[in-house]
């Protein structure tokens, strides 16, 4: 089969609507994911058991269940609990991606929080510092700093899982390639996007590397 760059100059109006809604959906879904993994780390650190538990069972089962299996349950079961749950495919995406990858985040400010020496703890403790104020001025500045990396690994992670929003219809840049080449019988969309996801990708790679040493160094 001939490469025909005609074919490639006719879906690149396509490739950036869906790169577009990649970027979207990598930006707002990190954004969210990692908000919420904090909360869930918090929680699971709570004294109080009625706190603990759910939250634990719940990150439990978005982990262990597939974000194709969520991505269908919030854009087609959701919606029947009332209007205020009927998203659009791209917000149900950016949903489905942050809460799923929000489980591991917790997982990994889990173990930047218990990275923090004891001595930090009791420091705080003998200053008579508030719990919050310790929380955000001690232990969190530290801890998030530890797990910097592993946290951009799980937004590269992201990226290649962004393609599965298109089952909902927010067509990402896999699914514009797949929808235009179902429509012309070509393949040429697919390597333009296979490349694009690979220029995104690795370079970032390379930053979260380059930060990892430079963390490292400073520790």
């Amino acid at each position: 089969m001939n490469w025909d760059w005609q074919v490639v100059d006719d879906f690149m109006p396509y490739f950036w609507d869906g790169l577009k809604v990649t970027l979207q959906a990598l930006v707002l879904g990190s954004l969210l994911a990692f908000s919420l993994g904090l909360v869930w780390a918090l929680a699971q650190r709570s004294p109080y058991v009625w706190i603990r538990w759910p939250v634990n069972f719940l990150t439990e089962f978005i982990r262990n269940t597939p974000l194709l299996v969520q991505l269908f349950f919030l854009f087609y079961v959701v919606p029947s609990w009332g209007s205020a749950f009927s998203w659009s495919p791209l917000t149900t995406g950016i949903v489905g991606l942050g809460l799923h990858y929000s489980t591991y985040t917790a997982e990994v400010y889990r173990a930047g929080i218990g990275g923090v020496p004891v001595g930090q703890w009791e420091a705080a403790t003998a200053l008579s510092l508030p719990r919050v104020r310790t929380w955000t001025a001690v232990i969190l500045p530290q801890a998030i700093r530890r797990v910097t990396p592993a946290l951009g690994n799980y937004v590269i992670a992201m990226l290649k899982d962004s393609p599965m929003i298109a089952v909902i219809g927010a067509l990402d840049m896999l699914g514009e390639a797949e929808s235009y080449s179902n429509t012309t019988f070509t393949s040429e969309a697919y390597t333009v996007v296979g490349v694009a996801f690979l220029v995104i990708a690795y370079p970032a790679s390379l930053l979260i590397r380059l930060l990892e040493r430079r963390l490292a160094r400073t520790t």
